[in-house]
């Protein structure tokens, strides 16, 4: 059996081309490339982008001589996302930051002090430019390595803000500002209703995309989307357009989702938020680590894919099997778990999101985390974390972890899914009968050329399998630990706990 084609290299792995454009004004294309499922995302936090944690216990310490991380030194990694194929940055809160009734050293950056201007703990302080002009620096930088820049809008607002502005904000029978579910560091901003918008908070919001839209941003990632009405999300998403037509909207949401965060607040469904506007939403990804049987996987997957065929304008979603607010994959069932969910971003019609550390396997365990701190920038002097999830409390170190090779994983999956994007966009999503109940596999393509996809999801035992694979006179495996046997038109091996398998087949030389 001939293992490598080159004709198969050349169409499905093909190297990603990326052009510099320094000297060329940008054009965003975000919309049009989301939309095709083309969008590779990585997840970044600037405060610990490329922070400098001298003596590794997970926080820096200005005081002795450690480096938080800031708009300037963030743009000495973009060549590293480059180099794996990211194409777009969703860039965490970049507004001010609640130092009152505060979570963590920093502040949650979710407890926002204001939309009007950008956070100065996010600055450079050696500069002589302002917070403004380093952020606008670091998006024309993205721009020059053809990266595209989505930055993230609160949901909520700090107490803070509050004390400053509490016409901005709901309040409970008794009179005071209404705390949503368990965040004890916001108060829920008003929205209004489906019949009246509540012109304080849109304006509010109004003015941050228009301020994002002038700094040259590309899109939007609204957190906690359903928290506010589909009105309010129309008029806004409206307004961007007329200034931007590829201006992007990604709404936190999933179709798991149903309840409001607050008895005071409303909740809007996913298909409302698509109707109003955005262009692509969260799905239940995230519930991979929960998916026990191939069955429970493809119900999940053909109910978001027919999510977004069902919409009257064209829709998408994001890979988010992993994001800010999930445990790393590492703590949850170890390297071959983020080498799984490398290559279904990479062999589903999915935009694919990353968070930063995930390219390494970062545990997201701070040495120091929950354990008193001996200066803070707020009213809290612990250093507060979520263990294992990426810190947005404190000022920490860089996400790095101890599997650089998950690396090659998704360079080679962005240039497997360049290269067979056609294939994977063509909706013929085809689940393939393992015969195992722990293991799915699906495939796209046509007579003569496929991707299929094979994956165990039982994560401590191996299972033995058989598929139909057809008669093709090329097999190219791209992603497999052990060398499969193939006879008479199937294909047979042994996956490992978490294993997942992926192969190209054509008919053609």
């Amino acid at each position: 059996m001939n293992l490598l084609k080159k004709s198969l290299i050349v169409a499905f792995c093909m190297s990603i081309q990326c052009s510099t454009f320094a000297n060329v004004a940008w054009k965003n294309d975000l919309r049009t490339k989301f939309l095709d499922n083309k969008a590779v995302i990585t997840e970044i936090n600037i405060r610990s982008f490329n922070a400098n944690d001298i003596d590794g216990d997970g926080f820096i310490e200005e005081s002795k001589g450690e480096t938080k991380g800031n708009f300037l030194n963030a743009v000495d990694r973009l060549d590293e996302l480059k180099n794996l194929g990211i194409n777009t940055l969703h860039v965490l809160p970049v507004t001010p930051v609640g130092k009152t009734k505060a979570l963590g050293t920093a502040g949650s950056l979710y407890s926002a002090a204001g939309f009007d201007t950008v956070s100065e703990d996010l600055a450079d302080k050696n500069s002589k430019m302002s917070a403004e002009e380093q952020f606008k620096n670091f998006i024309d930088a993205a721009h020059s390595k053809n990266i595209r820049v989505i930055v993230d809008i609160p949901a909520c607002g700090s107490y803070d803000l509050y004390l400053q502005r509490p016409d901005l904000f709901v309040t409970d029978a008794s009179g005071k500002p209404v705390i949503p579910s368990d965040w004890t560091d916001v108060r829920l901003l008003a929205t209004g209703t489906e019949e009246k918008l509540d012109t304080n908070v849109y304006n509010l919001y109004k003015d941050f995309v228009k301020k994002m839209i002038s700094f040259g941003v590309d899109g939007i990632r609204a957190d906690v989307a359903h928290s506010k009405t589909a009105l309010f999300w129309k008029e806004l998403i409206n307004y961007s357009r007329e200034k931007d037509p590829e201006f992007m909207w990604l709404a936190e949401v999933s179709d798991s989702w149903h309840d409001s965060i607050s008895e005071y607040g409303v909740f809007t469904s996913y298909d409302k938020l698509l109707d109003a506007g955005f262009d692509g939403f969260y799905g239940s990804f995230f519930n991979l680590k929960n998916w026990k049987t191939a069955k429970e996987f493809h119900n999940q997957i053909k109910k978001t894919i027919a999510q977004t065929q069902n919409c009257k304008s064209k829709k998408s979603v994001i890979g988010a099997f992993t994001t800010h607010d999930e445990v790393s994959p590492i703590l949850l069932n170890g390297k071959n778990f983020s080498k799984m969910i490398v290559w279904l971003n990479s062999t589903l019609p999915v935009n694919t999101y990353y968070v930063d550390g995930f390219q390494t396997g970062d545990d997201y365990l701070y040495k120091n985390g929950n354990k008193a701190a001996p200066l803070t920038n707020t009213d809290d002097d612990i250093y507060f974390t979520h263990r294992g999830k990426i810190d947005i409390f404190n000022f920490s170190r860089k996400p790095e972890g101890k599997f650089p090779d998950i690396k090659k994983d998704i360079i080679l999956g962005n240039n497997v899914k360049n290269g067979a994007i056609d294939l994977i966009n063509n909706n013929n999503y085809t689940e393939i009968n393992t015969k195992n109940p722990y293991v799915f596999g699906y495939s796209f393509g046509d007579k003569t050329r496929k991707i299929i996809t094979v994956g165990n999801l039982d994560f401590s035992s191996a299972q033995k399998i058989t598929i139909k694979i057809g008669k093709h006179n090329n097999l190219l495996p791209i992603k497999v630990t052990d060398v499969p046997s193939v006879k008479h038109g199937k294909f047979s091996t042994s996956l490992h706990p978490c294993e997942i398998v992926v192969i190209i087949t054509s008919e053609e030389n």
